[in-house]
Parts: structure tokens; sequence; C-alpha cells
């Protein structure tokens, strides 16, 4: 290999990145010759003096960015799971420069008055209906981009966009600095009492990480602070954690989002009007699935109202249990969790303390692979010795039922300071056919606490249904089967994204996945079926609660987002205003408050789209559906539409035509609400 590796051919084991010998400095001349490279690539199809056809402008572009497309993928890959300081800093000096880089890309006129002339002309070129797909996706992020506007206008979305990418930036490392920064130490009986012995083993390994041997620290990893407010019985340290939790990205000083949030927001909305549009979210929808503003809100309040109903009911049993227990003060968002998991005991006789011992990591990993293995024929095989980032990550061969390789699968389960909060999905390399076969990588990475060295690491229910649910991201990745990159795996509406992945964690819950995963891990007998009944009993328990902590974060990233004039906008005020105006319950919090709402605000990602997953989730509930119709849920002949029609289509169809082919109909909210426990 040349001094830099990020510059050479990689000869690794499936050409993956050869972690061990990439340091941060590698990154800044890959960049710095990935874009010039890049330049060069489009220059010369801009200046081409042929007429524009599909394969020497769309297909050529496509061709195109190989190095910087390696070198992004690798860096930010890395700056999301296992960052450090140099990879931060060099992050915050590229995102303006990347972002400069793509907005020449896309306002080179020539350059679109090709791609132009095909859009025009495209009825004549006998086009397939994949390259007709590829033309319309490219005709449309060049628009968007602003390039049909004026010289000036097109400089000013320049501006914006590299902006905008520092800001996103800046945001995502304060969150992330105040995860890290945080820890509450555990140390006397009173600290501890209610804990039970799988959080007590989590916070003593998390200490332990720590140096500090002996003590127990929880985090604000979601799986470690929440299954603490469940089971703390130190209404004090409760608070005091959960204030914290809920402060990431407000407070006083360096990590201070508001600022930056303000800023974002006014950016995005002058973006949006110079295309034309009345608002940033109006700009944003424009290319989903639900088009309009209106269309997203009609169906969040369809679901708002019931599930403010039914969070109001919660809070007034869980205020009479709190009453019964000497607790005469308002119930307070920190007490919700406690007093939900009495409740749930004392209703269905169920507690996580009793179900998480037979929710094995390894275990629901397994059950996530046999599941794809009897829907998709499927088989991984864990691969050792292989190039990876951090010692925790797994790698995994997939192949398909005829013995054929598919991909790469790679897991990383465990939080750390060094990741950023969440679970996601992402790819190191996208299946394509451009140049040649090229066969996906695809990561799956987690924030679940792990157990004492020896032990085995245990899941909430939530933290296997979040491992389902990435898991289905990643078979989309997967099991794309397309020529282009531009439609490859999870390339489609934002909308339409989380129809996969929420599908997925359907099965998870049926008795053929618990009854043959759900192992007790020191016994390894398998869940009793009495258990396995409370569990399906108790699904939509506390569902009010769960529906307004998410849909309140929807409506919100809807209403910053149609601001007509951001100007001076007071993010704590303008959430507490609008949370008020909603019906929000009191004792209830959004999921994410603004300040660290890292979906809206670490780049545009989910911004304006928040509501996706519940968009998609009318899809799922009504999908799964008819898989149940069947009186199978492994179905082949329904497995197979599935197949071909979502996991293996990308980008290729339009969504809702790709839903109508999979079900032979439009899907029906009644479906969300009835798998909600909502419905009338």
């Amino acid at each position: 290999m040349t001094a830099n590796p990020l510059l050479a051919d990689w000869t690794t084991p499936y050409e993956l990145p050869p972690f061990g010998d990439i340091s941060p400095d590698h990154f800044r001349e890959a960049f710095d010759k990935g874009m010039a490279d890049g330049r060069q690539e489009i220059d010369a199809i801009a200046d081409n003096l042929e007429a524009p056809s599909f394969d020497n402008t769309i297909a050529e572009m496509e061709r195109s960015g190989d190095l910087i497309s390696r070198t992004a993928r690798t860096f930010y890959n890395l700056s999301g799971a296992h960052t450090n300081p140099d990879l931060q800093a060099l992050e915050r000096e590229m995102a303006p420069k990347l972002a400069k880089h793509s907005s020449e890309t896309f306002q080179n006129a020539k350059l679109y008055e090709r791609i132009a002339d095909l859009w025009a002309n495209r009825d004549g070129l006998g086009l397939d209906q994949e390259e007709a797909r590829v033309l319309e996706r490219y005709h449309s992020m060049f628009q968007r981009a602003g390039a049909g506007l004026e010289p000036d206008q097109k400089a000013r979305m320049g501006e914006i966009s590299q902006r905008l990418a520092t800001l996103g930036t800046r945001f995502s490392q304060n969150v992330l600095k105040d995860e890290a920064d945080y820890q509450l130490v555990l140390e006397t009986d009173a600290d501890i009492a209610g804990l039970p012995d799988f959080l007590l083993s989590a916070a003593a390994e998390a200490a332990t990480a720590r140096g500090l041997e002996g003590k127990y620290v929880i985090t604000l990893s979601r799986s470690s602070i929440e299954p603490f407010l469940q089971f703390s019985t130190n209404r004090a340290r409760r608070e005091e954690a959960f204030k914290a939790w809920t402060a990431r990205g407000e407070n006083p000083g360096e990590t201070d989002n508001r600022a930056l949030i303000a800023e974002t927001v006014s950016l995005r909305q002058e973006r949006a009007k110079l295309l034309g549009f009345d608002s940033f979210a109006a700009f944003k929808l424009d290319d989903t699935m639900a088009k309009t503003p209106e269309a997203v809100r009609e169906l969040l309040m369809r679901v708002w109202e019931p599930a403010v109903a039914r969070a109001n009911e919660e809070a007034d049993k869980l205020q009479a249990l709190a009453h019964t227990e000497g607790d005469n003060g308002d119930l307070q968002p920190w007490d919700w969790r406690f007093y939900s998991e009495k409740l749930r005991k004392a209703e269905f006789d169920l507690d996580d303390a009793e179900l998480k011992p037979y929710l094995q990591l390894d275990q629901v990993i397994a059950a996530a692979f046999h599941t794809a293995n009897r829907l998709f024929g499927l088989s991984f095989e864990e691969k050792q010795d292989l190039p990876i980032y951090h010692p925790d990550v797994r790698v995994f061969e997939v192949k398909n039922g005829q013995g054929k390789h598919v991909g790469l699968f790679m897991g990383d389960y465990f939080a750390r300071p060094s990741k950023r909060s969440g679970a996601w999905m992402s790819a190191f390399r996208s299946q394509h056919r451009c140049k040649g076969e090229v066969s996906p990588i695809i990561v799956n990475v987690m924030n679940f606490s792990k157990g004492k060295s020896g032990e085995a690491s245990l899941l909430t229910f939530d933290d296997a249904r979040t491992l389902f649910h990435e898991f289905g991201h990643a078979l989309h990745g997967l099991l794309s089967n397309v020529t282009y990159p531009m439609i490859s795996g999870t390339s489609v509406a934002r909308d339409f994204v989380e129809l996969p992945s929420q599908l997925y964690e359907h099965w998870l819950s049926e008795p053929e996945i618990l009854s043959n995963f759900a192992v007790h891990y020191k016994t390894g007998k398998p869940m009793p079926e009495s258990l396995l009944n409370k569990v399906k009993a108790a699904e939509n328990f506390n569902q009010g609660f769960a529906t307004v902590e998410y849909t309140a974060c929807a409506l919100i990233d809807q209403d910053i987002h149609t601001l007509d004039d951001p100007e001076g906008l007071d993010v704590s005020a303008f959430e507490q205003e609008r949370l008020k105006a909603l019906g929000m319950p009191k004792p209830i919090v959004m999921r994410h408050r603004l300040p660290h709402f890292a979906h809206a605000f670490a780049g545009d990602g989910y911004s304006a789209g928040y509501y996706s997953y519940m968009w998609s989730e009318v899809m799922d509930a009504d999908a799964f559906a008819a898989f149940k119709e069947t009186g199978d849920v492994f179905d082949p002949q329904t497995a197979h539409k599935l197949l071909t029609h979502i996991y293996s289509a990308g980008g290729l169809p339009d969504p809702a035509e790709t839903y109508r082919a999979f079900r032979g109909r439009d899907p029906k909210i009644n479906a969300l609400l009835e798998s909600r426990g909502l419905a009338a």
C-alpha cells in the first residue's frame, strides 16, 4: 500500500476498508484528491461535445466519484460510530468544503443543460424503467439544488449549503459531548435502591470503562438511563438523571445548540423560498410520498387526538398509584417510567426485570438472522480476523439460498463515549452493477449496555425491537438488486424508507421467534408460555405515552419548519408554546427535545420528515396484515412479493406504486390505529 491507504486499491478480504492502516490525517489528503478527481470527471461530462445521451451523461455520473465516495463513507461511518478529537476537528473543517463541492456539481450550468435536455426528450430515448427513474432523480436533484436559478441566487444557495453543513456538524458534536461528559455515579445503597441485577451489571461495566472500578455509572445512553428511570426507587436521583437526559444541547456554554437551531431554521426557510416554496417543510415534502405539510399534519392529528386522550387516562392511573404508595405530589416526567413499570406489573404481572433475562443480545441477533432465512433464504456466517474499526464490531458474510455471496453485514452493538447516541444503519459500500457486480457492506450501529466481562449482554424488549428495526434497514441494503447506485438499497423517499425496518419489527413478537430464541441466559430454558402470553397481552400497555412522546416531536418538527418568519426564534420558548397549544400532557416530555433533536438538526436527514416513521407505520401495519391473512407469518408467496417489490427494488419504482404492487391496494390507516390499540 502507499503511504495513504485511502488512495490505494484495497486488497483486504471483501475489499473492506483497511481500518488498522488508516489514521485521521489520511482523510484530508483523500478528501482533497477525491474532490479534485471528481471535479475533473464532472467537467469532462459537462464539456463533452457529443449530444447528451443517457450513457454519456447520467451513466457517466454514476460511474464517477469513486474516491470521494469511498473516503466519505469510511470517514462518516467512523465519525458516527467511533470518533475522536482529530476526526471531529476534520469533520468541522470538511463539512463546508464538501458542501461547496456538492453545490458546484449540482449548479454546473453546462451539466444541468445536458440533464434538462435528456429530461425534455425522455419519451424518445428508449429508456428502460430503471434508467428512466435514475434520470428523473438526477433532474429533480439538480433542480432542488438550484441549478435553474439566476447566478446570484445560485451563489446564495451555495453559501447557505456550506453554512448549514457547518451548523449540522456542530449540532451533532455538541450533543455527543453532552452525552459523553455526563455520568451519574452511584455509590451508596440509597443510590442503587430498586435496581435489578441486569442494570447493576451494566452500570458496573460502564463504571469500569470510566476508571471507576467498584462503583456504578448510569450514562445518557437510552439503554442505560431508561431502565434506571424504570426501577430506581431514589426519586431525587431519577430527577437528576432525567433532567440531564432532557437538557442535552441546552446546557449553557459551548454545547448550547439553541442558537444553531435558530440559524438553521432561518437558512432552511431562505433556501426554500429561493426555490419557490412557501416553507422549508413544503420544499422537503414535495419530494416525498406525503407531498404537502397539510397531508402530514392530517395524519399526525388523526393519531394525536386519541393518543392524548389515552395518555391522560394513563396519567390518571399512574397518579392514583403514586398516591397509594405515599407520593402525594403531582406526577412528574421522571416518575412516569417508574410508576408505569409498577402498573404493568400489577395489571399484567409483567416487568422488564422478569423479561430481560430471556433477551440475550446474541440470541436476538440469531432471531433476526433466522427471520431473514425464513423469509428470504439468507444465511449468515460470522467471519474472524477481518479488518474492523473497534474490537466490539462483528462481521458476517451473507449468502442467498443458492449459497451465493450477497454481501457483508457488520454489527456494532454497544454504547461507548466515542459513539453518537441512537441506532442506525449505514453502508461502507452499496450494491450496484454500474461498474461490474458490486456487493454491499452494511453496518448496524446500536447503543446497548454491555454486560460484565464473561456475562451475557441483556436487552429490554424495546432494545430487541430496535435491533430488529435496524436489521430491517440492513436487509433493505443487502438485498438491493439494481444497476445504478443512485437508487440502490435505502435510496428511497424518506417516508418510505422506514417501511422495511418497521415491518421487520413485527416478527420479533411472533411465538415462533420468542419460543425458540428467548431463552434464559443462565438456565438456557425457553421463555415460559405464560410469560409469552403476558408479553403479547401487554403489547399496547402505555401506548398513549409512547405515541404522544413520538408524535409531539413530529408535530413540532413540522411547526418549526413551516414558520414564515423565523427571525429571532427563541427555541425553548417556541417548543413550550407549541406543546401547550397542542395540549401536551404535563408529565410527558418529547422523545427528542429540539436542542438534541439530531434527526432534524444534525444535517438535513429527517428535517421536516420525522413524521416518516408514522407515515411508514400506516404501511407496515397494513403490510404485516398481508402475512397474517394467509395464516402463516412466513408465507412464501407473500415473502416473495415483499422481496421483489420492496426489499430488492431500491428506489426503482414510485413508492406508492411499490406498495400497491405488494399489497394490491393502498394502505389503510385503521391498521395503524388498531396496532397501537387506539382505534375507536
